[in-house]
């Protein structure tokens, strides 16, 4: 049996009870008489086995890349709670031998993360205060977000729910609790899937979280935010596509990329499947010191996602999560990047640089 890789130490998805596979549409099922189980639902998918092979260890990961021993003691010393979780075909995109790779930085843990500064806390936008229902916040106007898993197919160093208590996202029992929040305040318009990671879960799971919600009239508009089609790219696969395509919903993908190295043959075919399906794609990058502080590094990420006809979408100012303080970047200094950034590139490559709030009910433009 394969087990996913948690955010913290429970392993949480978004089940919507242990007999879905026979009892879909049975009296009391969270998703009711409508939903028709694949008779795949079982089956394991490569990007399923790719993740339960994913590297765990950094001393093997560090091994794996030809790092010295002492790099990778550091980082043993250095998870402060949050393992190393790197699958395959990210790792190949890693340059071997190289300490500073940007890749490697996103993923390989270093004593600065064990700094203590009051400034940087475990919840840096306050989420715990939106919770609506268990997986249910509701941070933003006309938007309800669901924590739809605990996994990700990748431990960035620099997330801001590296410390999120995953045990109380989404799960069987609490899904009716859910629709029901949603489809009572009629101003919402739209839901973000998120997690963790929301293609951490089976495509059958999917296309009923999928159908229930277009079944709430108000409902306009499905996202889905994933790091999956970046970091596994073989996630994108005919089911995905299916159910997106699937609902009467209209259907956005937000992909999460930082660097241009991380986008080989493989990323840019699987982008390319979800496009020519009819899912408009748009990138998140976070704004990080020694990664993509640089304007040459922007403009080629930018550059190569619009030739993917991917939408530059945001440039985040960095979270302040406890344990990524060494990411950060000045503001001031990412209002000069965009300067630079638009004298380089046609306006509609150039993210929105922007800043998540404590308590604010739409993201700060930093412009």
């Amino acid at each position: 049996m394969l087990r996913l890789a948690s955010m913290g130490s429970s392993i949480v998805s978004l089940e919507l009870g242990r007999s879905a596979e026979t009892t879909a549409g049975a009296p009391g099922h969270p998703l009711g008489s409508r939903v028709q189980v694949a008779d795949a639902a079982a089956t394991v998918q490569e990007w399923q086995t790719i993740l339960a092979r994913a590297i765990r260890d950094p001393v093997e990961l560090c091994r794996r890349l030809g790092l010295p021993e002492e790099l990778a003691a550091e980082a043993t010393r250095s998870t402060a709670g949050f393992r190393v979780l790197v699958p395959q075909p990210f790792l190949s995109r890693i340059r071997p031998g190289d300490p500073d790779d940007p890749l490697l930085a996103q993923v390989l843990p270093r004593k600065a993360e064990l700094a203590d500064l009051p400034q940087f806390v475990p919840d840096p936008l306050d989420e715990a205060g939106t919770v609506r229902a268990p997986g249910l916040l509701g941070k933003y106007k006309g938007r309800f977000l669901i924590v739809a898993s605990g996994a990700c197919a990748v431990h960035c160093r620099f997330c801001f729910r590296r410390h999120f208590p995953y045990v109380q996202a989404l799960s069987g029992p609490a899904w009716s609790g859910v629709l029901k929040q949603i489809a009572a305040e009629t101003s919402i318009e739209e839901v973000i899937l998120s997690g963790g990671d929301p293609l951490t879960t089976r495509d059958h799971r999917l296309a009923e979280i999928a159908e229930a919600l277009s079944e709430i009239p108000h409902l306009r508009r499905l996202r889905v935010h994933t790091r999956l089609p970046i970091v596994i790219p073989q996630r994108v696969n005919d089911d995905l596509l299916a159910w997106l395509r699937g609902t009467r919903l209209a259907t956005y993908m937000v992909v999460h990329c930082n660097h241009p190295a991380e986008i080989d043959a493989d990323v840019s075919a699987a982008l390319g499947r979800l496009v020519d399906a009819g899912v408009p794609v748009l990138n998140q990058a976070v704004l990080m010191r020694g990664i993509n502080d640089d304007v040459d590094v922007l403009a080629g990420l930018f550059g190569r996602l619009v030739d993917l006809r991917v939408m530059p979408y945001y440039l985040h100012q960095l979270d302040r999560v406890a344990g990524a303080a060494h990411f950060e970047v000045p503001p001031d200094r990412g209002r000069e990047l965009i300067r630079q950034l638009r004298a380089r590139l046609p306006g509609y490559a150039v993210p929105r640089y922007v800043r998540d709030t404590r308590g604010a009910t739409h993201k700060e433009v930093l412009e």
